[in-house]
């Protein structure tokens, strides 16, 4: 978890109820290149620590904290953890990409809690990542992990449908920001402007308990 403390996200429990999470926090201090730069070393400490708790698979949460370096960068972070723990593993943003396939959108409208510099980042990675990226809305800058959750469903709500009514060749939405509050609030969205909706914390927890063997079914 991007957070200091060990905690797991609420949408966990929410969306498999049956199974048990548990976290390690590693501190990132801002949503930001030098926010990133600083925890990134962090992240296989902390996914060793969970292998020893008996985790049966790692999820790194934290979208840009996952993105900010590329798509290759990416794909290396998931390898490098799943060599380091023996275990399945996965990132919030690889996630991401993963839903939009399986639900077939290539062209997309994005959503974020972001800055410019960081949208720019998440643009190349979605751009290498196979994307076309026709729209993108910032709701309100989140400078600091924590600050996204203050962030309104309505907000969540007009800023995707704003993305979605900027260009109308958009086969998909994408929500982008782990602090998002987005479970409840994605088939409204979905339901208002007739296109399939991912989004990151949803993504990731779908995708975490997949790799733990679960089927991953729903939402």
């Amino acid at each position: 978890m991007p957070e200091a403390v060990d905690t797991v996200p609420a949408e966990a429990a929410s969306m498999y109820p049956q199974l048990t999470f548990t976290a390690r926090g590693i501190g990132l201090k801002s949503l930001s290149v030098a926010g990133y730069e600083q925890a990134i070393p962090r992240i296989g400490p902390a996914a060793r620590t969970l292998a020893v708790r008996g985790a049966n698979a790692i999820m790194v949460i934290g979208t840009s904290l996952t993105f900010c370096r590329g798509a290759a960068f990416e794909r290396a972070l998931t390898d490098e953890i799943a060599a380091a723990t023996g275990l399945p593993a996965g990132t919030m943003s690889g996630s991401l990409v993963e839903g939009l396939r399986e639900v077939r959108a290539e062209r997309v409208a994005v959503v974020t809690a972001y800055s410019d510099e960081v949208n720019a980042l998440l643009a190349t990675f979605l751009q290498q990542s196979g994307l076309d990226v026709l729209s993108m809305r910032t709701i309100k800058i989140a400078e600091r992990v924590g600050e996204a959750s203050r962030i309104t469903e309505n907000d969540i709500f007009d800023a995707g449908v704003a993305a979605c009514e900027q260009t109308a060749r958009a086969d998909g939405l994408l929500i982008v920001c782990g602090g998002l509050r987005t479970l409840d609030v994605t088939p409204l969205i979905k339901a208002r402007c007739g296109i399939p909706v991912v989004s990151s914390m949803p993504a990731a927890i779908r995708k975490a308990a997949q790799l733990a063997g679960h089927p991953g079914v729903g939402t």
